[in-house]
């Protein structure tokens, strides 16, 4: 398919063809676990919505997103859109980008009976049909957190996508994102074929690939939050796609290319109200409230010069020592893949 018949395909599978995740003859997209997350808040949002939600995984951070503005690239419905809604509070804004018309009008109808169940006088939620390769609908630097479940393995432009995020966010912003990867390069067998494409799998990069495009778009040492197993063996085809959540970080001034030791160290203050007893960055960082733990820079920088500085006491660095001591082994599937920490 060409990039615009691509677009085509997708949009007649998300807009007439799927009608709710049962509708799917594979898993990949229904591995979502945000919902399990946030039960009190998805019995608020309209049934409508949530039988059209095809994630595979969670896009939304764990700490507090009060007052925040998030961006959803590739909205949908506007599950996650709706949820974030409810985290950043009537003081923050969320806004959707989705290029579908049908999944955007299932969105948009459910503005006002979402916001009334949330008690909110006002919307803090609004959608916008354009491509996630540009998102020209928001202004640059505006976002404090940009999301994303499921949705850039579809683009025919992952690059762009990301791009395009790292343009959105403020320094020191984040993009958390839900996606499927691969643990070798798709064959053209699954590659090009219409339902793995629409179902998420055909487009599905190399893990690896995918960490690297990440950091060739600015976002330097991105870290892997969860993995987990969605399909296998597809086509007959010896391949194994994983949910894997990534988030990464915006900074001007560039992250180390590897974990440097500058004798740094990090004290959760046990000050988020969700998780009081230890904080989760990433596979290879959970904090323990009051227990100081060694980091590398890069680390003390993700922990310091972002929204997450209030959770924590970071010391300044005192001197290079050399390459950081963190995990550097190989990739068997059953963890997380190696990269920086």
């Amino acid at each position: 398919m060409s990039d615009e018949e691509l677009r085509d395909h997708l949009r007649e599978f998300y807009g007439r063809s799927l009608q709710r995740s049962s509708d799917l003859q594979t898993k990949s997209c229904c591995a979502d676990n945000t919902a399990a997350r946030y039960p009190d808040i998805v019995q608020l949002i309209p049934r409508e919505v949530k039988e059209r939600n095809y994630g595979c995984g969670s896009s939304l951070p764990e700490d507090d997103l009060t007052g925040l503005t998030v961006v959803d690239l590739g909205s949908g419905a506007g599950f996650d859109a709706f949820i974030a809604s409810r985290l950043v509070g009537q003081t923050g804004r969320v806004i959707g980008i989705d290029m579908t018309g049908e999944q955007l009008g299932v969105a948009r109808r459910n503005i006002a009976p979402t916001m009334k169940a949330y008690g909110y006088e006002l919307p803090n939620v609004v959608f916008h049909e354009d491509y996630i390769e540009t998102a020209d609908c928001v202004d640059s630097g505006s976002a404090d957190v940009v999301i994303s479940d499921c949705v850039i393995n579809l683009s025919p432009f992952k690059h762009r996508v990301v791009e395009t995020a790292y343009r959105l966010l403020c320094e020191g912003g984040e993009l958390y994102v839900a996606d499927i990867v691969a643990d070798r390069r798709v064959p053209a067998a699954i590659r090009d074929n219409r339902t793995m494409v629409a179902e998420c799998l055909g487009g599905a990069l190399y893990l690896y690939d995918w960490l690297d495009l990440l950091k060739d778009c600015g976002f330097g040492d991105p870290r892997v939050v969860s993995t987990a197993l969605v399909e296998e063996d597809l086509l007959g085809q010896p391949i194994r796609f994983y949910s894997m959540t990534v988030r990464a970080f915006k900074f001007e001034q560039p992250l180390d290319r590897r974990c440097e030791d500058y004798a740094q160290t990090a004290t959760y203050l046990g000050a988020l109200r969700s998780s009081p007893a230890r904080f989760r960055l990433d596979n290879h960082h959970t904090f323990e409230a009051g227990r100081p733990v060694a980091v590398c820079r890069n680390t003390a920088r993700m922990l310091s010069q972002t929204r997450l500085e209030r959770y924590f006491r970071v010391t300044g660095p005192i001197r290079h020592f050399g390459l950081f001591s963190c995990a550097g082994e190989s990739w068997d599937g059953s963890d997380v893949p190696a990269s920086c920490c």
